[in-house]
């Protein structure tokens, strides 16, 4: 379901849409993700602030939809200090990274972990307090399905909160910067093929379902340079990851150039950007 693979994985950068077209391996895919976490640390805790400026009321159950290696899982456990999450992913690779994780932080009596495949139906969790979905909803094969029962799953005033991208975040500029929007083009119709839903006009699909939206909100990321040492490893990890899956479909002379880039000392490599938007829409049960 979730990256043109069926594995509903959550992920702030989301390799995830274009995973079909990047490949299948998960335990890459997982370093991914948690690097984004690392390299961007303040875009989670702007989006739960959001959220939590919209609480009718304390938030205790929450579910994460698509969790991935669970970055979204536990901002929600530090913003919400009284709330329990179960955590909603196909992939058990993903799932017990996650458990791990939250082992670690300390938060593991309040996250729970549950296989779930949304295209089979809601799992049986109801009167939920916030239902989170960052970049998984559109890899299910019927969104607006999904949409009803996430209403359905919420009290009455019960938060669903959405994040989802518009495409894969930029590194580079000049003629390296016009290698790389060759490649978001070829990207572009890859996932186009694979994942219809992305790019919805969610807004609409979620007032359909039934839901009061309270907030839209595009939270436009800009990290200059010099990166941190995880913010290159993200550059290179992600340009590395878009390099392996399109070869087939890139000019020898924009191979060349990529591969003598990634060839180079990661320390040289603190001179690049980071450029990215990220949509969320926060909406309430009536």
């Amino acid at each position: 379901m979730s990256h043109g693979d069926h594995h509903q994985h959550s992920t702030h950068q989301d390799s995830a849409h274009h995973h079909g077209a990047l490949g299948d391996d998960e335990s890459a895919l997982a370093e991914l993700l948690d690097l984004d976490a690392e390299a961007l640390p303040d875009h989670l805790p702007q989006v739960t602030a959001l959220i939590q400026l919209h609480a009718d009321g304390p938030i205790r159950r929450i579910a994460d939809m698509g969790s991935g290696t669970g970055t979204g899982t536990l901002a929600l456990t530090q913003r919400f200090p009284d709330a329990e999450v179960t955590a909603l992913d196909m992939s058990a690779t993903m799932l017990e990274h996650l458990s791990a994780k939250a082992e670690a932080r300390g938060v593991a009596e309040r996250v729970h972990t549950r296989r779930t495949d949304l295209d089979e139906g809601w799992p049986d969790l109801h009167n939920l307090d916030l239902v989170w979905a960052s970049n998984s909803l559109h890899h299910t094969a019927d969104p607006q399905r999904v949409l009803r029962d996430i209403h359905d799953a919420l009290r009455p005033g019960g938060l669903f909160a959405l994040a989802e991208l518009t495409d894969m975040p930029r590194f580079l500029s000049g003629e390296l910067g016009e290698v790389e929007d060759r490649m978001h083009t070829a990207l572009g119709d890859e996932t186009a093929a694979h994942v219809p839903h992305l790019g919805s006009d969610w807004a609409t699909l979620i007032t359909k379902a039934g839901f009061e939206i309270r907030a839209e909100h595009r939270f436009t990321i800009a990290v200059d340079p010099p990166l941190s040492d995880a913010a290159v490893r993200l550059a290179v990890a992600t340009l590395s990851r878009m390099r392996e899956g399109l070869a087939d479909r890139l000019a020898p002379a924009d191979r060349t150039a990529l591969d003598a880039l990634l060839a180079t000392d990661p320390t040289a490599l603190a001179n690049l950007a980071i450029r990215d938007e990220r949509l969320v829409w926060i909406a309430r049960r009536p």
